[in-house]
């Protein structure tokens, strides 16, 4: 598997990169609809809007990129010779993307709130908390690309 993925690595790249864009959107995108959500009360045919589209944001968008991002990024991984393992770069990434995929949880976490009507965060916390994906994009982006 790991010749296949080193002789057409340009096209796993292209989808690790599509697939993280996708993941990307989704996550700046889920906590502001959380923000809105908390301007609506409970019950209203708008906050049942609400509901539906972040489950389908989530679900349909959200969880299925960050799968083929990890699963695709691991593949380029595991091809000798394209990941100095000693780099502090290496590391400082895939910290980041733990930390990306944990906010991806709490993300869930908190739809599970508003479906359930329990959400107890102000609309201020959902403000800071979208800025999260952001620095992490950004630390991403750096260590990859710059390699410091």
């Amino acid at each position: 598997m790991t010749d296949f993925v080193a002789t057409h690595l340009s096209w796993f790249l292209s989808l690790h990169i599509m697939a993280f864009t996708a993941w990307m959107a989704g996550t700046f995108y889920l906590p502001r609809l959380f923000v809105y959500h908390t301007q609506t009360t409970p019950g209203t045919p708008e906050s049942k809007r609400f509901k539906i589209m972040e489950r389908k944001l989530l679900r349909q968008i959200m969880t299925p990129a960050m799968i083929v991002t990890v699963l695709v990024g691991g593949l380029m991984a595991s091809v000798p010779g394209l990941v100095d393992w000693h780099s502090g770069w290496w590391w400082t990434k895939l910290l980041c993307v733990i930390a990306l995929m944990g906010f991806h949880g709490a993300c869930s976490q908190w739809r599970k709130l508003f479906l359930k009507d329990q959400n107890t965060h102000s609309e201020k916390y959902y403000r800071i908390a979208n800025e999260i994906p952001t620095i992490l994009m950004v630390i991403i982006v750096v260590m990859i690309i710059v390699r410091p």
